[in-house]
C-alpha cells in the first residue's frame, strides 16, 4: 500500500530518499526552505566541495546515477601534503588503482539528484517552504504558505539543527568544535588530481581539485583566530607563516577570507532516530559528523540505502524497519564520529610526524604481502562499504598485531644483544 511521506530537506540525503521511496511506489513531497540549488547555485555557508567515496558511490549506482556524477566529477587518487618545511610528497589512497575519491561539487550533486527524483510518479519539490511545526502523533507539518500538511510518516532530513528531530523523544549530544572554517578559491591550476593538505602549527587547509582545474580550499582555523584576523596585512601575514607560499597560491586571499562566511563543525549524536512508525530520520540530523574522514555525506546517503532495505525487509510495518534501521545504523555513526574527530588530529598534527608516517608505511607494505588479510583502516572506511564499527574493530586487531610483532623484535634484539654480551665476557676471561 502506498504511503504520503513528507520529506523535510531537500538536501543530499533528502533527495535521495524521495527517489528510494517513489520507487517503492509511495507519493512523496520534500520541503525545503532554501531555494532551488538548480537555480541559486551552491548554499551560502556550507562546503561548496564534497569527496565521493565507495558508500556514496555505491548509493548512486543503486539510484541508476553514478556515471552520470562521475561525468561531473574530479578522480583524487591520494594526498598531496604540502608540509611547511620541505616539498609536497604524494601519498596513494591505497595499492589498488580503483581506491580513488571523486571531488565534485555540492550544488552539481544535489541538482542531479533532485532532476532523478522529480522524474520519478508521486515526487514533488517544495522550495522556499519553511516548516515551522511538527505534529508526531498525526503525524504533520506546518508549512509557510501552505499550512498543515498531513502523511503516513515524516523524514527528518533537514540537517544539523534538524527541527524534526526536536519531536522525537529521546535525548541528542551535541559537540561544537572550537574550530571554524572559510572558503577560498585557488585558480586553474597544473596540480596533481589529489585531495591537498597543508598541515600548518595550529591550523590546517584542505582543498578538492575542479574540473576547470581550479582548486577549492577549505582552511579550518580556531573560532579565536577566524575573528582576529583582519586586515590585509595580518590575513596575507598568518597565511604565509602558517602555510609558506599560501598568499602566492591565492589571489587576493585577504579579500577572499574577509568575504566568506565563517562555518560551524559539529558532531549531533541522537539517541534515538524514529518516533513509532510516523518519524524518522537520515543523514545530519541524527549523526553529523566533523569532516575530516570526508564521510559526513557518504554516511547520509549510505543512511538512504539501508533504511530502503529495511522498509523492503519489513512491508507493511514502518515500525519495525524503522527500529532495525536504528539498530543497523546508530552504533556505526556513532564509531564514525569518534574516527572524524580522531582524524582532525591527523591531519593538523601526525602528517607532521616521522613516526607516524613510518607507520602509515608499515600499513601499505602489509597491505600489499598480504591484501586479503591487512587493510589500512582509512582504506576500509573510505574504499568499502564495511560498517564503520567493523572496520575500527579489525583495524584494532591489526594494530595488536603489530604492537606484538614490534615488541617481539625489541625482545628478541635484547636477547641478541645479551647473548653477544655474554660470549664477550666469556672471551675476556678466557683470555685472562
Amino acid at each position: 500500500m502506498a504511503d504520503r511521506v513528507a520529506i523535510v530537506g531537500a538536501g543530499l540525503a533528502g533527495s535521495l530518499l524521495a527517489l528510494f521511496l517513489a520507487r517503492r511506489g509511495h507519493r512523496v513531497e520534500v520541503y525545503e526552505r532554501r531555494g532551488d540549488p538548480r537555480a541559486i547555485g551552491c548554499e551560502e555557508g556550507r562546503s561548496i566541495n564534497l569527496g565521493l567515496s565507495a558508500r556514496g558511490i555505491r548509493a548512486l549506482r543503486l539510484a541508476g546515477l553514478w556515471e552520470r556524477v562521475r561525468a561531473v566529477s574530479v578522480p583524487m587518487r591520494g594526498r598531496m601534503v604540502h608540509p611547511p618545511s620541505g616539498p609536497p610528497f604524494f601519498q596513494p589512497y591505497g595499492r589498488d588503482p580503483g581506491q580513488i575519491l571523486y571531488s565534485i561539487r555540492r550544488d552539481a550533486l544535489s541538482s542531479i539528484l533532485i532532476d532523478q527524483a522529480e522524474k520519478q510518479p508521486g515526487v514533488r519539490f517544495f522550495f522556499d517552504a519553511q516548516v515551522s511545526g511538527i505534529d508526531r502523533e498525526a503525524p504533520a507539518i506546518t508549512v509557510s504558505g501552505r499550512g498543515r500538511v498531513e502523511a503516513d510518516f515524516v523524514v527528518g532530513a533537514d540537517g544539523v539543527s534538524s527541527l524534526v528531530r526536536r519531536a522525537v523523544p529521546g535525548g541528542v549530544r551535541t559537540d561544537v568544535l572550537e574550530w571554524g572554517y572559510k572558503e577560498l578559491h585557488l585558480p586553474e591550476t597544473d596540480r596533481l588530481q589529489a585531495l591537498h593538505v597543508w598541515p600548518g602549527q595550529g591550523a590546517l587547509m584542505v582543498a578538492h581539485p575542479n574540473l576547470d582545474g581550479s582548486l577549492t580550499c577549505t582552511a579550518f582555523l580556531p573560532h579565536d583566530v577566524i575573528a582576529g584576523l583582519s586586515g590585509r596585512r595580518a590575513v596575507e601575514a598568518f597565511f604565509e607563516r602558517v602555510f609558506p607560499g599560501s598568499t602566492e597560491l591565492v589571489p587576493d586571499l585577504a579579500g577572499q577570507f574577509a568575504a566568506g562566511p565563517a562555518g560551524q563543525l559539529t558532531t549531533v549524536r541522537s539517541t534515538s532516530w524514529h518516533h513509532a512508525d510516523r518519524l524518522v530520520l537520515v543523514g545530519d540530523a541524527c549523526h553529523a559528523v566533523y569532516p575530516f574522514y570526508g564521510q559526513g555525506m557518504n554516511s547520509s546517503l549510505e543512511d538512504c540505502v539501508v533504511l530502503e532495505e529495511c522498509l523492503a525487509r519489513h512491508p507493511g510495518d514502518r515500525l519495525a524497519a524503522f527500529a532495525d534501521y536504528q539498530r543497523l545504523r546508530k552504533p556505526h555513526t556513532d564509531v564514525l564520529a569518534d574516527l572524524s574527530a580522531d582524524n582532525f588530529l591527523e591531519l593538523r598534527d601526525r602528517l607532521r610526524s616521522p613516526l607516524h608516517l613510518a607507520r602509515k608505511h608499515a600499513d601499505v607494505v602489509l597491505n600489499r604481502l598480504l591484501p586479503r588479510h591487512w587493510q589500512p583502516l582509512y582504506t576500509m572506511i573510505s574504499h568499502t562499504t564495511m560498517p564503520y564499527g567493523d572496520a575500527l574493530r579489525r583495524a584494532r586487531r591489526q594494530d595488536a598485531v603489530l604492537r606484538a610483532a614490534a615488541g617481539a623484535g625489541l625482545l628478541a634484539g635484547a636477547a641478541l644483544l645479551m647473548r653477544g654480551r655474554a660470549a664477550l665476557m666469556r672471551g675476556r676471561a678466557a683470555r685472562t
